[in-house]
């Protein structure tokens, strides 16, 4: 006979299985960051992949226990929108990687470091809201992190507006401001998708206190 204890002890799993997800996150906004900070891409493209790796693998881990566990510590719709919320954070990432790897050299002198900061430092939100979670989904903290995150997305929304007066209007060169316009706004919706899994955590919080 299996104890209550023994149950729900299996059900918290998913607590890990979801910080370890937020942590793959947060270290492929790391990766990003260095990629549009250092002259030497290679080392940090190999850490990029080795964080994007580590996502698919946990997401799909997630899904599977889903499948194989009986009681889970959270309902299992909740435990679903944060696998997938915080699996399309790394997913915009690589977006942003692979196309930048291509076109590097044609945005020499375009600035995109002060935006994968403002990714990183919302990464850092998320892995302090999913550690909240097992911690007895208390309001005021999850409140307070909830308007960090609020505050990080106006500064990317005021951020993505301000290149675009010299890229459009200072600047002959159409395709490269096209180029500079795409990957600004890959940054803008990965910075949106750690909105995303603020917004569940939020809404789990509210709905069980």
């Amino acid at each position: 006979m299996f104890s209550l204890q023994t149950i729900f002890g299996k059900g918290d799993k998913f607590y890990g299985l979801l910080e370890q997800s937020a942590e793959a996150a947060r270290e492929s906004a790391k990766a990003l960051h260095e990629l549009v900070s250092l002259a030497d891409h290679t080392p940090v493209m190999a850490a990029f992949a080795a964080a994007r790796k580590r996502e698919k693998a946990l997401a799909t881990q997630i899904s599977e226990e889903l499948v194989n566990t009986f009681v889970t510590a959270l309902d299992r719709e909740d435990i679903e929108a944060l696998n997938s919320a915080l699996y399309k954070i790394p997913k915009s990432v690589e977006k942003f990687a692979e196309r930048y790897a291509i076109v590097t050299n044609r945005l020499q002198g375009v600035d995109f470091s002060q935006r994968t900061l403002v990714l990183t430092r919302s990464t850092d939100v998320v892995v302090e809201m999913i550690g909240e979670l097992r911690r007895g989904l208390r309001i005021d903290p999850v409140k307070k992190l909830q308007d960090r995150m609020q505050t990080l997305e106006s500064e990317g929304d005021r951020m993505l507006l301000a290149p675009y007066r010299t890229l459009y209007l200072e600047s002959d060169d159409a395709m490269r401001a096209m180029l500079a316009k795409d990957l600004f706004e890959l940054i803008e919706k990965a910075i949106d998708r750690c909105r995303d899994v603020g917004n569940i955590v939020y809404s789990i919080v509210l709905k069980n206190s």
